[in-house]
């Protein structure tokens, strides 16, 4: 039987749409879903890239009710917290493309915020994030399965085939089988493909010895915590004393990095403190930028007031902070402010921080996936 070819043009979320809507006409609006912290940084990008498409932010007290006035936009963004409020209503509007950034949000199968992901109607989906597997393996199902419903089977077949044996570290050939169903779906661009130009990252562990005082306090905690974990120990086992000992864990930290993150009356000295203050002094002296991330916003403040005193110019970026945009564009483009002071949870995605070219972790994060 003969044969016709027929070419069909398939429109791109990224294409230049410069034509005028006309009434009546169907706008290809596309979702796009991120932590609340990132609407602005995707309103500028759009703003920056593509111009010309119509944008609708979805957020707030004041979003529309009636899901037809989405179709006026090309571009609707959102956030997790939104979709999970308003599943019902944006679940009957059929979108062009349902974008996910960060989309670990969604990594627990058995959350809202997973639920409304699987009951969008869209003709095109993606997730986009850095971290597809923080916790464990059944994180990538729960996002494979939002963009290619039933590609890895259900989830107790999951579990059962991957996840489970994966987690105990055995079976090199499941972890194959594994890579190869997700491969034809995965697009991974490393900075060697991206940044060929960018110098190699140079990572320095510097260790320092504690004060006397704070030795003697962090003995004191180490012991306490023994004590309080031998005298509390459930019979069932290690598992059903995780958050003690996750609790006792984080205290010691918090004593090896400086003692007055739990002790107010604490006035000595912190080896730790001392040597990354003295390494500020030293990299902002030289005319660099440095970023100084940590767990614990009190962390952030100690140093804050220490380098204060040294009348070093800093911003510093929190999860209270509201001037999220303008602490990032005062940073980028102000030579004078040489320090940015970020917790890890304020800043942990959505930055684009290319003006430092020191960062400083103060406290690496618990979970390596997350860091």
């Amino acid at each position: 039987l003969p044969v016709k070819a027929m070419v069909v043009e398939q429109r791109s979320l990224f294409d230049e749409h410069t034509e005028e809507v006309v009434e009546g006409e169907k706008t290809p609006t596309s979702l796009i879903v991120m932590p609340t912290s990132l609407i602005h940084s995707w309103k500028a990008e759009v703003r920056k890239f593509t111009p010309s498409l119509t944008v609708y932010e979805h957020v707030g007290l004041g979003r529309t009710k009636e899901v037809n006035q989405l179709g006026r936009y090309y571009i609707v963004l959102t956030t997790y917290g939104i979709l999970r409020n308003d599943m019902e209503m944006l679940s009957r509007f059929r979108f062009f493309y349902a974008i996910l950034d960060e989309s670990q949000m969604i990594k627990n199968p058995d959350s809202k915020g997973y639920r409304a992901a699987m009951l969008l109607n869209a003709e095109n989906k993606l997730v986009i994030t850095g971290t597809p597997i923080e916790n464990s393996l059944i994180d990538l199902w729960s996002q494979m399965n939002v963009i290619n419903h039933g590609i890895l089977g259900n989830r107790k077949f999951y579990e059962e085939q991957f996840a489970n044996s994966l987690n105990d570290g055995v079976s090199a050939i499941q972890e194959s089988r594994l890579k190869s169903l997700i491969a034809p779906f995965l697009l991974r661009r490393t900075k060697e493909e991206v940044a060929k130009d960018l110098p190699e990252k140079i990572e320095n562990v510097v260790f320092c010895d504690m004060s006397e005082e704070q030795q003697e306090i962090y003995n004191v905690e180490k012991e306490a915590f023994k004590q309080n974990l031998i005298a509390n120990l459930d019979p069932n086992g290690y598992s059903h004393n995780r958050m003690k000992i996750f609790q006792g864990l984080i205290r010691l930290r918090q004593a090896a990095c400086h003692p007055a993150l739990f002790d107010d009356g604490f006035t000595g000295r912190s080896g730790k403190f001392e040597e990354v203050v003295r390494m500020i002094d030293s990299v902002v002296s030289e005319g660099h930028k440095v970023l100084v991330f940590s767990s614990f916003v009190k962390h952030l403040r100690l140093v804050e007031k220490e380098i204060k005193s040294h009348e070093i110019p800093y911003l510093m970026l929190t999860g209270s902070s509201l001037n999220r945009e303008e602490l990032v564009k005062n940073f980028q483009h102000n030579d004078r402010i040489k320090v940015f002071l970020i917790s890890l949870k304020a800043g942990g995605f959505g930055l684009n921080l290319t003006a430092a070219d020191y960062v400083f972790l103060l406290d690496p994060w618990w979970n390596p996936a997350s860091e």
